[in-house]
Formats: structure tokens, C-alpha cells, sequence
């Protein structure tokens, strides 16, 4: 069962509402561009990180031979 899809499913426009307001209660307008730019340059560099990790491992049939 994948419970990611589970939790997403149940997000409607309220509760993105509701998201939204407390993180500009706890942060404020000013804070909030530079946590955002920090989240999205964390997610650019795990998915070139993910995309290095095949080419480093050797495939198996080509240690056989």
C-alpha cells in the first residue's frame, strides 16, 4: 500500500490554505523566498547526486568476463 499517495490524496484547497497561514505566522513574508530557494537548490542537488549513483557502480556481467 503506498501511504504517500494516501496523505496527498486527502489535501484539498483548505488545508493548503491553512499550510500556507501558519507558515507565514511562523516565518513571515520575508523568510519564506529564502526557504523556499533553499528547499528547491537541496532538491537540485540530490537529484544530480541520484543520477552519479548508477554510472558508479560496475555492472555485474562485465565483472564475469
Amino acid at each position: 500500500m503506498n501511504f504517500g499517495y494516501i496523505i496527498l490524496g486527502q489535501i484539498g484547497p483548505w488545508q493548503i490554505v491553512l499550510i500556507v497561514a501558519v507558515l507565514l505566522l511562523l516565518f513571515g513574508g520575508k523568510k519564506i523566498p529564502e526557504l523556499m530557494k533553499g528547499l528547491g537548490s537541496g532538491i537540485k542537488e540530490f537529484k544530480e547526486a541520484s543520477k552519479e549513483t548508477p554510472d558508479e557502480k560496475p555492472d555485474k556481467k562485465e565483472d564475469e568476463k
